[in-house]
C-alpha cells in the first residue's frame, strides 16, 4: 500500500512539473526555434544552415556560470569559436521574476560591461527553447553541426565545480568537439552529464 501511495505522490508531482518534453537525441536533428535576440533581431536556427552553431544556456546570478565569465574564460571560448566560424548562441530560459531573469536592455547591459562575446543573446522567458532542449543546467552546452545535427549535449567540462581555478586542470568539451568538427572527426564524447545550477523556468 506504501509503494502505491508513494508512486501516486510521485506521478501526481510529475504532472504538476506540466506535460513532459522528449530530450532531443545527439545524432539526430537538432530541435529547430526561432525568437527575438536581446537587439530585436528575429534568430532562426535554420538561418545557420552550415555553420556549425554553439548553444550556452546562462544565468548571470548562477555560481557556476560566474565561474567561467568572472575571470573571462566563457567569453574567451565564445570569441575564438566565432573567429573560426561558429555561430555561438546565449540562451536564457528564465521565467521573470526568477532568478537569472534579464529583460532585453539589462542583458544588452551585461553583455557590454562584461565583453560578451556571443553571436546573440536570446531570451527564452517562456521557457519554449529550453523545454525543446531540455536544458536543464545553468551552462548546459549543445553543439550542432553545419548540417543541423546535435552532436554534443552535456556540461561544458569534466570538472564539476564552481571554482574558476579548475577550469585550467578540466577537459573542455565544448573545445574538444568543436576541434573534432574542425577536423572532420565524429565528435569523440558526444555527451556528457550537465552541471550547475537548475534552469529557473
Amino acid at each position: 500500500m506504501t509503494r502505491v501511495l508513494m508512486a501516486a505522490a510521485t506521478a501526481a508531482a510529475l504532472a504538476a512539473c506540466g506535460p513532459s518534453v522528449a530530450a532531443p537525441t545527439v545524432g539526430q536533428p537538432a530541435p529547430a526555434f526561432s525568437a527575438t535576440d536581446s537587439k530585436g533581431k528575429t534568430v532562426s536556427l535554420s538561418d545557420f544552415r552550415g555553420r556549425t552553431v554553439v548553444l550556452e544556456w546562462f544565468n548571470p546570478e548562477c555560481p557556476f556560470v560566474k565561474k567561467f565569465y568572472e575571470p573571462g574564460a566563457m567569453q574567451k571560448l565564445q570569441a575564438d569559436a566565432r573567429r573560426d566560424g561558429v555561430v555561438w548562441l546565449v540562451v536564457n530560459s528564465g521565467a521573470p521574476g526568477k532568478q537569472g531573469h534579464l529583460t532585453p536592455e539589462q542583458a544588452n547591459a551585461f553583455i557590454r560591461a562584461n565583453g560578451v562575446a556571443a553571436t546573440a543573446y536570446i531570451p527564452d522567458p517562456s521557457g519554449t527553447i529550453g523545454r525543446a532542449y531540455d536544458a536543464r543546467t545553468t551552462p548546459h552546452m549543445f553543439v550542432i553541426d553545419p548540417a543541423g545535427t546535435l552532436v554534443y549535449a552535456g556540461g561544458i567540462d569534466d570538472i564539476q565545480s564552481a571554482n574558476s581555478a579548475d577550469i585550467a586542470k578540466a577537459r573542455n568539451f565544448v573545445t574538444l568537439a568543436l576541434a573534432d568538427l574542425k577536423a572532420g572527426r565524429p565528435v569523440a564524447n558526444p555527451t556528457s552529464r550537465p552541471y550547475g545550477c537548475s534552469v529557473k523556468y
